[in-house]
Protein backbone atom coordinates (compact mmCIF):
# COMPACT_ATOMS: atom_id res chain seq x y z
CA UNK A 1 0.00 0.00 0.00
CA UNK A 2 1.47 3.40 -0.95
CA UNK A 3 2.69 5.33 2.08
CA UNK A 4 0.42 8.34 1.49
CA UNK A 5 -2.71 6.19 1.12
CA UNK A 6 -1.81 4.24 4.24
CA UNK A 7 -1.29 7.47 6.16
CA UNK A 8 -4.66 8.81 5.07
CA UNK A 9 -6.36 5.61 6.18
CA UNK A 10 -4.65 5.84 9.57
CA UNK A 11 -5.81 9.40 10.06
CA UNK A 12 -9.35 8.55 8.95
CA UNK A 13 -9.62 5.64 11.37
CA UNK A 14 -8.17 7.65 14.25
CA UNK A 15 -10.57 10.53 13.74
CA UNK A 16 -13.51 8.17 13.45
CA UNK A 17 -12.55 6.93 16.89
CA UNK A 18 -12.02 10.37 18.43
CA UNK A 19 -15.68 11.24 19.10
CA UNK A 20 -16.13 7.94 20.92
CA UNK A 21 -13.00 8.52 22.99
CA UNK A 22 -13.97 12.07 23.89
CA UNK A 23 -17.38 10.85 25.07
CA UNK A 24 -15.90 8.38 27.53
CA UNK A 25 -14.09 8.77 30.84
CA UNK A 26 -10.36 8.47 31.33
CA UNK A 27 -9.32 4.89 31.88
CA UNK A 28 -6.20 2.86 32.64
CA UNK A 29 -5.27 -0.69 31.68
CA UNK A 30 -3.69 -1.09 35.14
CA UNK A 31 -7.03 -0.40 36.82
CA UNK A 32 -5.86 -2.29 39.91
CA UNK A 33 -3.11 0.31 40.38
CA UNK A 34 -5.52 3.28 40.28
CA UNK A 35 -7.79 2.38 43.22
CA UNK A 36 -9.43 5.75 43.85
CA UNK A 37 -10.53 6.24 40.23
CA UNK A 38 -11.87 2.68 40.07
CA UNK A 39 -14.00 2.86 43.22
CA UNK A 40 -14.14 5.52 45.99
CA UNK A 41 -14.78 2.71 48.51
CA UNK A 42 -11.11 1.77 47.95
CA UNK A 43 -10.12 4.91 49.88
CA UNK A 44 -8.21 3.71 52.92
CA UNK A 45 -8.86 0.09 51.89
CA UNK A 46 -5.21 -0.96 52.07
CA UNK A 47 -4.97 -4.60 53.19
CA UNK A 48 -1.18 -4.66 53.70
CA UNK A 49 -0.37 -1.08 54.82
CA UNK A 50 -1.66 2.05 56.56
CA UNK A 51 -1.20 4.54 53.73
CA UNK A 52 -0.16 4.69 50.07
CA UNK A 53 0.75 7.25 47.44
CA UNK A 54 1.01 6.64 43.73
CA UNK A 55 1.54 8.14 40.30
CA UNK A 56 0.37 6.82 36.93
CA UNK A 57 1.11 7.79 33.32
CA UNK A 58 -0.52 6.56 30.10
CA UNK A 59 0.29 7.42 26.47
CA UNK A 60 -2.08 6.14 23.76
CA UNK A 61 -2.02 5.99 19.93
CA UNK A 62 1.37 7.66 19.50
CA UNK A 63 1.96 5.51 16.38
CA UNK A 64 -1.00 6.95 14.44
CA UNK A 65 -1.65 10.40 15.91
CA UNK A 66 0.62 13.42 15.78
CA UNK A 67 -0.85 14.40 19.16
CA UNK A 68 -1.35 11.18 21.17
CA UNK A 69 -3.56 10.98 24.24
CA UNK A 70 -1.57 11.49 27.46
CA UNK A 71 -3.05 10.89 30.91
CA UNK A 72 -1.38 11.47 34.28
CA UNK A 73 -2.72 10.61 37.73
CA UNK A 74 -1.37 11.32 41.22
CA UNK A 75 -3.17 10.01 44.29
CA UNK A 76 -2.82 9.26 47.98
CA UNK A 77 -4.98 7.75 50.72
CA UNK A 78 -4.68 6.63 54.33
CA UNK A 79 -6.49 4.88 57.18
CA UNK A 80 -7.60 7.08 60.07
CA UNK A 81 -9.63 6.80 63.32
CA UNK A 82 -8.80 3.12 63.73
CA UNK A 83 -9.18 3.41 67.52
CA UNK A 84 -12.49 5.32 67.34
CA UNK A 85 -14.69 2.59 65.85
CA UNK A 86 -15.20 -0.99 67.00
CA UNK A 87 -13.67 -3.21 64.31
CA UNK A 88 -13.76 -0.38 61.78
CA UNK A 89 -11.96 2.69 60.47
CA UNK A 90 -12.24 5.61 58.08
CA UNK A 91 -10.28 6.24 54.91
CA UNK A 92 -9.46 9.64 53.40
CA UNK A 93 -7.66 10.44 50.18
CA UNK A 94 -7.45 12.47 47.03
CA UNK A 95 -6.57 12.16 43.37
CA UNK A 96 -5.56 14.62 40.64
CA UNK A 97 -5.88 13.67 36.97
CA UNK A 98 -4.63 15.50 33.89
CA UNK A 99 -5.36 14.49 30.30
CA UNK A 100 -4.42 15.92 26.90
CA UNK A 101 -6.15 14.53 23.81
CA UNK A 102 -6.04 15.27 20.09
CA UNK A 103 -4.73 18.04 17.87
CA UNK A 104 -7.06 20.55 19.51
CA UNK A 105 -5.33 19.92 22.85
CA UNK A 106 -8.53 18.97 24.60
CA UNK A 107 -7.33 19.26 28.20
CA UNK A 108 -9.05 17.75 31.21
CA UNK A 109 -8.12 18.49 34.81
CA UNK A 110 -9.88 16.62 37.62
CA UNK A 111 -9.39 17.00 41.38
CA UNK A 112 -11.27 14.69 43.77
CA UNK A 113 -11.42 14.22 47.53
CA UNK A 114 -12.55 10.79 48.80
CA UNK A 115 -13.96 9.45 52.07
CA UNK A 116 -14.84 5.84 52.95
CA UNK A 117 -15.84 3.77 55.97
CA UNK A 118 -14.67 0.17 56.50
CA UNK A 119 -16.37 -2.25 58.91
CA UNK A 120 -15.20 -5.74 59.84
CA UNK A 121 -17.96 -8.38 59.70
CA UNK A 122 -16.71 -11.03 62.09
CA UNK A 123 -13.11 -12.18 61.69
CA UNK A 124 -13.08 -13.06 57.98
CA UNK A 125 -14.86 -10.34 55.99
CA UNK A 126 -15.02 -6.59 55.53
CA UNK A 127 -17.64 -4.25 54.06
CA UNK A 128 -16.71 -0.78 52.77
CA UNK A 129 -18.68 2.19 51.45
CA UNK A 130 -17.31 5.45 50.09
CA UNK A 131 -17.86 8.48 47.90
CA UNK A 132 -15.85 11.26 46.37
CA UNK A 133 -16.60 14.79 45.27
CA UNK A 134 -14.52 16.67 42.75
CA UNK A 135 -14.02 19.63 40.48
CA UNK A 136 -13.55 19.10 36.74
CA UNK A 137 -12.31 21.53 34.11
CA UNK A 138 -12.15 20.94 30.35
CA UNK A 139 -10.82 23.32 27.74
CA UNK A 140 -9.93 23.24 24.07
CA UNK A 141 -7.66 25.35 21.84
CA UNK A 142 -9.66 26.20 18.70
CA UNK A 143 -6.60 27.70 17.01
CA UNK A 144 -5.18 24.18 16.67
CA UNK A 145 -8.25 22.88 14.81
CA UNK A 146 -9.28 23.26 11.17
CA UNK A 147 -12.82 24.08 10.06
CA UNK A 148 -14.74 23.86 6.74
CA UNK A 149 -14.42 27.63 6.30
CA UNK A 150 -10.64 27.17 5.92
CA UNK A 151 -10.92 24.78 2.94
CA UNK A 152 -9.86 26.63 -0.23
CA UNK A 153 -11.03 23.98 -2.68
CA UNK A 154 -7.78 21.99 -2.66
CA UNK A 155 -6.61 21.81 0.94
CA UNK A 156 -7.09 23.40 4.36
CA UNK A 157 -5.38 26.79 4.59
CA UNK A 158 -4.48 27.87 8.13
CA UNK A 159 -4.05 31.47 7.02
CA UNK A 160 -7.81 31.74 6.37
CA UNK A 161 -9.74 33.03 9.38
CA UNK A 162 -11.75 30.19 10.85
CA UNK A 163 -15.46 30.32 11.49
CA UNK A 164 -16.15 28.58 14.79
CA UNK A 165 -19.72 27.30 14.36
CA UNK A 166 -21.87 26.75 17.44
CA UNK A 167 -19.05 27.16 20.00
CA UNK A 168 -20.22 29.21 22.99
CA UNK A 169 -17.29 28.36 25.28
CA UNK A 170 -13.82 26.86 25.14
CA UNK A 171 -13.53 26.33 28.89
CA UNK A 172 -16.09 24.55 31.08
CA UNK A 173 -16.06 23.52 34.76
CA UNK A 174 -18.42 21.52 36.96
CA UNK A 175 -18.67 19.43 40.13
CA UNK A 176 -18.73 15.64 39.91
CA UNK A 177 -19.57 12.82 42.34
CA UNK A 178 -18.95 9.06 42.59
CA UNK A 179 -20.08 6.41 45.11
CA UNK A 180 -19.19 2.76 45.65
CA UNK A 181 -19.24 -0.40 47.76
CA UNK A 182 -16.58 -3.05 48.44
CA UNK A 183 -16.66 -6.49 50.05
CA UNK A 184 -13.59 -8.51 51.05
CA UNK A 185 -13.39 -12.12 52.27
CA UNK A 186 -10.21 -13.58 53.81
CA UNK A 187 -10.84 -17.04 55.35
CA UNK A 188 -7.14 -17.71 56.04
CA UNK A 189 -3.74 -16.04 55.76
CA UNK A 190 -3.18 -17.41 52.24
CA UNK A 191 -6.48 -16.37 50.65
CA UNK A 192 -8.08 -12.97 49.98
CA UNK A 193 -11.05 -12.27 47.69
CA UNK A 194 -12.43 -8.80 46.95
CA UNK A 195 -15.31 -7.47 44.84
CA UNK A 196 -16.66 -3.97 44.33
CA UNK A 197 -19.20 -1.88 42.45
CA UNK A 198 -19.28 1.88 41.87
CA UNK A 199 -21.36 4.48 40.05
CA UNK A 200 -19.57 7.50 38.57
CA UNK A 201 -21.16 10.85 37.67
CA UNK A 202 -24.01 10.25 40.13
CA UNK A 203 -25.11 13.87 39.75
CA UNK A 204 -24.91 13.71 35.92
CA UNK A 205 -23.19 17.09 35.43
CA UNK A 206 -23.56 19.11 32.23
CA UNK A 207 -20.49 19.14 29.97
CA UNK A 208 -20.50 20.92 26.61
CA UNK A 209 -18.69 23.61 24.63
CA UNK A 210 -21.92 24.35 22.77
CA UNK A 211 -25.37 25.55 23.76
CA UNK A 212 -26.77 23.19 26.40
CA UNK A 213 -29.29 20.79 24.92
CA UNK A 214 -30.99 19.09 27.87
CA UNK A 215 -29.99 15.50 28.60
CA UNK A 216 -27.72 15.31 25.54
CA UNK A 217 -25.30 17.69 27.30
CA UNK A 218 -25.24 15.73 30.56
CA UNK A 219 -22.64 13.05 31.27
CA UNK A 220 -24.07 9.54 31.39
CA UNK A 221 -23.57 7.57 34.60
CA UNK A 222 -20.69 5.12 34.44
CA UNK A 223 -20.92 1.74 36.17
CA UNK A 224 -17.79 -0.16 37.24
CA UNK A 225 -17.59 -3.65 38.71
CA UNK A 226 -14.46 -5.59 39.63
CA UNK A 227 -13.39 -8.77 41.37
CA UNK A 228 -9.90 -9.86 42.37
CA UNK A 229 -8.10 -12.33 44.57
CA UNK A 230 -4.69 -12.61 46.23
CA UNK A 231 -3.59 -16.23 46.60
CA UNK A 232 -0.39 -17.50 48.22
CA UNK A 233 0.42 -21.06 47.05
CA UNK A 234 3.84 -21.02 48.76
CA UNK A 235 6.33 -18.70 50.50
CA UNK A 236 7.81 -17.52 47.19
CA UNK A 237 4.76 -16.79 45.03
CA UNK A 238 1.61 -14.66 45.32
CA UNK A 239 -0.92 -14.82 42.46
CA UNK A 240 -3.32 -11.94 41.79
CA UNK A 241 -6.16 -12.61 39.28
CA UNK A 242 -8.33 -9.61 38.31
CA UNK A 243 -11.49 -8.92 36.31
CA UNK A 244 -12.90 -5.46 35.53
CA UNK A 245 -16.05 -4.39 33.68
CA UNK A 246 -17.29 -0.88 32.97
CA UNK A 247 -20.27 0.47 31.06
CA UNK A 248 -21.19 4.04 30.13
CA UNK A 249 -23.99 4.94 27.73
CA UNK A 250 -23.54 2.49 24.82
CA UNK A 251 -19.86 1.80 25.45
CA UNK A 252 -18.51 -1.07 27.57
CA UNK A 253 -15.14 -2.59 28.43
CA UNK A 254 -14.10 -5.93 29.94
CA UNK A 255 -10.54 -6.64 31.12
CA UNK A 256 -9.43 -9.98 32.60
CA UNK A 257 -6.04 -11.40 33.55
CA UNK A 258 -3.58 -12.00 36.35
CA UNK A 259 -0.15 -11.08 37.63
CA UNK A 260 2.18 -12.79 40.07
CA UNK A 261 4.82 -11.68 42.56
CA UNK A 262 7.96 -13.76 43.09
CA UNK A 263 9.87 -13.25 46.34
CA UNK A 264 13.60 -12.60 45.90
CA UNK A 265 14.47 -12.09 49.58
CA UNK A 266 13.81 -13.70 52.95
CA UNK A 267 11.59 -10.86 54.20
CA UNK A 268 9.85 -10.21 50.87
CA UNK A 269 11.48 -6.79 50.48
CA UNK A 270 12.40 -7.55 46.86
CA UNK A 271 9.87 -8.99 44.45
CA UNK A 272 9.61 -9.56 40.71
CA UNK A 273 6.21 -8.91 39.12
CA UNK A 274 4.88 -10.23 35.81
CA UNK A 275 1.44 -10.71 34.33
CA UNK A 276 -0.80 -10.47 31.30
CA UNK A 277 -4.30 -9.03 30.77
CA UNK A 278 -6.78 -9.00 27.90
CA UNK A 279 -9.18 -6.20 27.03
CA UNK A 280 -11.83 -8.17 25.19
CA UNK A 281 -11.92 -7.34 21.49
CA UNK A 282 -9.21 -4.70 21.76
CA UNK A 283 -5.78 -5.54 23.20
CA UNK A 284 -3.45 -7.99 24.95
CA UNK A 285 -1.69 -6.24 27.85
CA UNK A 286 1.56 -7.74 29.17
CA UNK A 287 2.90 -6.24 32.41
CA UNK A 288 6.25 -6.41 34.21
CA UNK A 289 7.41 -4.82 37.44
CA UNK A 290 9.62 -4.79 40.47
CA UNK A 291 9.02 -4.06 44.15
CA UNK A 292 11.63 -3.06 46.69
CA UNK A 293 10.94 -1.97 50.28
CA UNK A 294 7.22 -1.35 49.66
CA UNK A 295 7.82 0.73 46.51
CA UNK A 296 6.35 -0.91 43.43
CA UNK A 297 7.12 -0.08 39.80
CA UNK A 298 5.01 -1.60 37.02
CA UNK A 299 5.01 -1.13 33.24
CA UNK A 300 2.38 -2.42 30.81
CA UNK A 301 1.81 -2.17 27.07
CA UNK A 302 -1.45 -2.46 25.12
CA UNK A 303 -0.78 -4.59 22.02
CA UNK A 304 -3.76 -3.95 19.75
CA UNK A 305 -5.75 -7.02 18.62
CA UNK A 306 -8.67 -5.21 16.95
CA UNK A 307 -8.77 -4.25 13.26
CA UNK A 308 -6.69 -1.20 14.09
CA UNK A 309 -3.64 -3.48 14.45
CA UNK A 310 -3.31 -3.50 10.64
CA UNK A 311 -2.47 0.20 10.77
CA UNK A 312 -0.76 0.82 14.10
CA UNK A 313 1.47 -2.30 14.03
CA UNK A 314 0.05 -3.49 17.39
CA UNK A 315 1.19 -0.24 19.05
CA UNK A 316 -1.70 0.78 21.30
CA UNK A 317 -0.74 2.37 24.62
CA UNK A 318 1.97 2.28 27.28
CA UNK A 319 1.47 2.75 31.03
CA UNK A 320 3.81 3.26 33.96
CA UNK A 321 2.86 3.18 37.63
CA UNK A 322 4.79 3.73 40.86
CA UNK A 323 3.17 3.08 44.25
CA UNK A 324 4.59 3.53 47.74
CA UNK A 325 2.96 1.88 50.78
CA UNK A 326 3.87 2.40 54.40
CA UNK A 327 2.98 2.20 58.09
CA UNK A 328 2.53 4.91 60.69
CA UNK A 329 5.47 4.99 63.10
CA UNK A 330 3.10 5.18 66.06
CA UNK A 331 1.54 1.88 65.03
CA UNK A 332 4.78 -0.11 64.81
CA UNK A 333 3.63 -2.30 67.71
CA UNK A 334 0.06 -2.65 66.45
CA UNK A 335 -1.12 -6.26 66.21
CA UNK A 336 -4.17 -5.58 64.03
CA UNK A 337 -5.17 -8.28 61.54
CA UNK A 338 -3.43 -8.10 58.16
CA UNK A 339 -6.13 -8.41 55.49
CA UNK A 340 -4.17 -10.14 52.73
CA UNK A 341 -1.49 -12.81 52.27
CA UNK A 342 2.05 -11.61 52.97
CA UNK A 343 5.50 -13.01 52.30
Amino acid sequence: MPFLLKRLLLISIAYCLLPVAFAQDLHFSQFFNTPLTTNPANTGFIPDADYRIGAHYRSQWSSILTAPYKTTSIYGDAQILRNKFENGWMGVGGVVLSDIAGTGSLRSTKVYGSVAYHQMLGDASLLSAGFNLGWVNKRIDLSKLTFPSQFNGKFFDGSITANYPNFVATNVSYFDMQAGLNYAYFPDENTYINAGYSIHHVNRPTETFFSSNGDSSRIAMRHIGFVNAILKPNDRVIINPNAYYTMQAKASELVVGLNANYNLSEAGEKQLIAGVYYRVGDAVIPMVGFEIKNIRFTFSYDATTSALKNFNNLQGASEFNVTKKGFYSEYNGDTRKVLCPKF
